[in-house]
Order: C-alpha cells, then sequence, then structure tokens
C-alpha cells in the first residue's frame, strides 16, 4: 500500500512534464517561423561589400577610440559591427548540420577579422600615439567574468534572432564588444606589445566560441532540426562542452589572478595609509606586478613629512604579502585640512612630473633609433624600469667600438636609465699581451669584447697559444662571456676572437 502513494506522485509528475512539453512545443516552438528565421540569417553572413566596409569602418573608429582613450568613440565603433552575424549564423548552421553555411560564414568572419585587424594595425602603426590607454589595457585581460557576459549577452542575441526582435542586438553588440578586441590585437601587432596582441586575441576569440556555441545550443533547444544522426548529434553536444571547459580553465587563473592583484592592492593602500594617519591622503598608487616582485610608486599629501615611512612602509607590505616590494614614495607637505585648490594643485604638479616622464621617454626611444639606424617603434622602452633596448642595424664602416661609443654617449645623457644597445656581428679584435699580461691596447679589446659579447648574449672562440690563452680566458670568463679555446701554435703574445656558433 506504501507504494501507491510514491506512484500517484510519480504519475502526477510524467503527467506535468508531458503537459510543459506539448505547451513548449506548440505554444513556443510552433510560433517560430524556422524558414523565415534561417533565411535572414543566411542573407546577413555573405562576404558582401557593404560587410566589408561596415567592418572596415567599425574598425578604425574603434582602434581611433583606443587611442584617445575614449569610451564614447568605442562604443560607437561597437554599434557599427557587422562580425555577430557571421558568428550567430556559424551557430545556427551547426545546429542545422548545414556545412556549406558554416563554410560562408566562416570564410566572412575570418576575412572580416583580417580586416579589422589589418587596418587597426595600419592605424596605429603610422599614428603619433601609440600609448597602452586604459581602454586599451582593458581589454589585454580576459577573465571568466568576461565569458560570462559572452554567453548571457549570447543568449539574449540569439533569442533576439529566433523571435524576430533584432532591435535587441544593439545592447548586445555593445555588451560583448568584439571589434574593440579586434582592434587592441592590431594594436599589439603595430606595437609589437605581445600582452596586448594574446591578451586581445584571447578574449576576441572567447567572445567568438561563446556566441557561436549559444547560438547552436538556443537554436537546438527552439527545435531547428537538423539533418545529422544521433551520433553526430551527440558529438556536437560533447565538443560543445569541452570547448567551454578549455576556455574557462584559462579564463578562470586569469579571474584568480586579477582576485590577488586587488587583495594586494587593498593591503598596499591600507598600509600607505597606515603609516601616515588619517590626516594623510592617497593623491596616487601605483602597482604594478612582476613575476618576482611587486613594485609600489605612491604619492602622498601629509601635514607632516615622514622620513622613515617608504623603508618601513615597504617593509611592512613584504610582511603582509610574503613577496618582495620595491616602493617608492613621494610625499607633499599640506596643512590639516587643506583645501581642495592646493590638492588639485599638487594632483597636477604629480600628473605633470609623470606627463615629462613620458616625454623623456619618447625623446630616448627618438635618439635611440636615429643612431640604432631603426625606425622608433623597435626599440623598446620600459618607463617603469628605465630601461631601454635596442637592435642596430650594421651602419657603413661602423666597427664594435663605435656601437660602444654611442651607448656611452646617450647612457651619460641619461644617468638613471640603462641603456643597451646590441650591435650586429662584427669582427672582434686581437688581444696583445706582453710578459704574460695584457697590454693596454689588449685591455681595451678585452672590454670591447665583453661588453659585445654581454649585449649579443653569444659565445666566444679564442685562438692562439696555450699560455696566452690562459691568461685571457679567466678574464673573459668572470665577465659572464662563455668562451671556447682552440690551442696552437700562433704568433706569441697575440689571442684572436671570433663570434662562436650560438648554443642549440
Amino acid at each position: 500500500m506504501a507504494t501507491e502513494p510514491n506512484s500517484l506522485k510519480a504519475e502526477g509528475f510524467a503527467a506535468v512534464l508531458l503537459s510543459w512539453r506539448r505547451w513548449w512545443r506548440d505554444d513556443v516552438v510552433g510560433t517560430v517561423d524556422q524558414a523565415t528565421v534561417i533565411a535572414k540569417r543566411r542573407a546577413e553572413c555573405g562576404t558582401s561589400a557593404r560587410y566589408l566596409f561596415m567592418t572596415a569602418m567599425s574598425a578604425g573608429i574603434a582602434v581611433l577610440g583606443l587611442l584617445l582613450g575614449s569610451p564614447a568613440v568605442v562604443i560607437g565603433a561597437m554599434l557599427l559591427s557587422p562580425l555577430m552575424d557571421p558568428i550567430i549564423g556559424a551557430g545556427f548552421s551547426l545546429a542545422i548540420g548545414d556545412f556549406k553555411w558554416l563554410k560562408e560564414s566562416g570564410r566572412s568572419l575570418v576575412w572580416g577579422s583580417l580586416i579589422a585587424v589589418g587596418l587597426s594595425a595600419l592605424i596605429v602603426f603610422f599614428s603619433p600615439l601609440q600609448l597602452m590607454t586604459e581602454e586599451i589595457a582593458a581589454r589585454t585581460r580576459p577573465n571568466l567574468f568576461d565569458l560570462m557576459v559572452a554567453l548571457f549577452s549570447a543568449l539574449a542575441g540569439a533569442y533576439a534572432m529566433i523571435r524576430g526582435r533584432d532591435g535587441t542586438i544593439v545592447g548586445v553588440a555593445i555588451a560583448t564588444a568584439l571589434m574593440p578586441p579586434l582592434a587592441v590585437v592590431g594594436f599589439g601587432l603595430a606595437t609589437l606589445n605581445w600582452t596586448a596582441f594574446s591578451g586581445a586575441l584571447l578574449l576576441y576569440v572567447t567572445n567568438l566560441v561563446t556566441i557561436a556555441l549559444i547560438a547552436f545550443g538556443m537554436a537546438r533547444f527552439y527545435g531547428f532540426r537538423t539533418s545529422l544522426s544521433e551520433r553526430q548529434t551527440q558529438f556536437q553536444i560533447a565538443a560543445t562542452i569541452i570547448v567551454f571547459v578549455a576556455l574557462a580553465i584559462p579564463l578562470f587563473f586569469s579571474l584568480n589572478q586579477i582576485g590577488r592583484e586587488a587583495t594586494a592592492a587593498r593591503i598596499i593602500r591600507g598600509e600607505v595609509v597606515e603609516a601616515f594617519g588619517p590626516d594623510a591622503r592617497v593623491s596616487q598608487l601605483d602597482i604594478f606586478h612582476e613575476p618576482d616582485l611587486i613594485r609600489v610608486s605612491a604619492t602622498v599629501l601629509t601635514p607632516e613629512i615622514r622620513e622613515r615611512a617608504q623603508e618601513e612602509s615597504a617593509r611592512a607590505m613584504e610582511r603582509q604579502l610574503d613577496e618582495s616590494v620595491q616602493f617608492t614614495l613621494q610625499q607633499f607637505k599640506v596643512e590639516t585640512g587643506a583645501s581642495a585648490a592646493e590638492e588639485a594643485q599638487l594632483a597636477a604638479a604629480s600628473a605633470q612630473e609623470r606627463l615629462a616622464s613620458q616625454r623623456r621617454a619618447q625623446d630616448l626611444a627618438d635618439r635611440l633609433a636615429l643612431i640604432a639606424g631603426v625606425p622608433v617603434t623597435e626599440v623598446m622602452v620600459d618607463r617603469e624600469r628605465r630601461r631601454a633596448l635596442v637592435r642596430a642595424k650594421a651602419l657603413p664602416g661602423a666597427e664594435l667600438g663605435t656601437y660602444r661609443a654611442l651607448e656611452s654617449r646617450i647612457a651619460a645623457t641619461e644617468p638613471e636609465w640603462k641603456i643597451e644597445i646590441r650591435p650586429p656581428a662584427s669582427a672582434l679584435p686581437q688581444i696583445n699581451l706582453e710578459n704574460g699580461e695584457p697590454t693596454d691596447e689588449g685591455k681595451r679589446a678585452l672590454e670591447l669584447i665583453k661588453w659585445s659579447a654581454q649585449r649579443m648574449d653569444a659565445p666566444v672562440v679564442l685562438s692562439g697559444r696555450s699560455e696566452a690563452l690562459e691568461v685571457v680566458a679567466p678574464l673573459l670568463t668572470e665577465a659572464g662571456v662563455k668562451i671556447s679555446s682552440e690551442a696552437g701554435r700562433g704568433t706569441a703574445g697575440l689571442v684572436s676572437a671570433r663570434w662562436g656558433a650560438p648554443d642549440g
């Protein structure tokens, strides 16, 4: 008798499920004109002149908005972008098993992406503005939240297309923001910035794949018919799940890293505030995370200058974070309850100082490019670490000593910077010895060989008599130069040097 109530419950649940399925089939799926939806989606997936033109215009507007740091201009580019159509089309074609349509959508997407990246890179390459703005930086570190945004946006977009409410696509286009990541990919390509290139590309692929797979799932959910077998359909579902997991894993780690950095920022700000008390104010706080170091730069408006605040705060940060911290502190003395005008004036002075630093870095890059005979885009300038590096071209009549002299000349004008000019592989000088010691000329040759080998990170082959090699080889090895020796007869008191084959 105890099984009778359970049996009645099961029958009631089955009846409710059957009723729901009948409602879904007749009142929801049955009201969708599948032929019209497919025809409209297919018509908007072609590689037409209008599609290519609007993609190019959207890319141009997006990259200019990113360079200017203007969110309004970037949003305008999102509204123009037609990239959503072939992506949604790819999802629908996959759902109904129309691989000809899938191929057409893929072709449109590839051409649109290439045009967007190419035009963006071209604009950035010829632009005098090539600095990383906040708008650009915001699209170089995708995380799990970006995947969720793309997922919900794709659900809304696919629903709007199936139910014939295309006006919703405007909001979806803004939410998923397909064009700005492509513009940042172009920026990274033009400036040889691998971090911007790879991060923005991952964000674009995340949005693209998520939208396509959600469109596929929504089409199947709404009963769009397929010519595929049951086994092929199961393979589609399994592949969809695998792709989502593959995207979610790196994005999860990225989100976790962002969370750790946010926690570190909270701790660092707390230590700075605690060091000065409630009457002080943190005007500026910049935090840069590196693999083995956190670099912090802070500007504090305080009624009392504290001499040991920098050292004490750095030690406190290291204890809290259990990481090495390089802390730079700038203090401005203000009266308690300083006026907004006074604070604004100090903040403006700090901003002016940062702007002057940017201009000095740009001037340094211009000078290095000029003496190295390369475009300024090939000069690597790390303003935070105060390090500049350029690989010089072979200049007519220039020897290794010429490049070393040029480096010394630039370094003398920028004592706070580490300047490196990597010379081309020119002939190495011979090393003269007398009475078992390098002569003055030999010492100069040794210093030049050390400098060249360190800049090029290349091994050196020494040849000469054994007794001469025993004197010269340790002098180079102590400087970290990789050497190999070829003992022979040679000329007494003379060691020849040449470049060796690179390792590997």
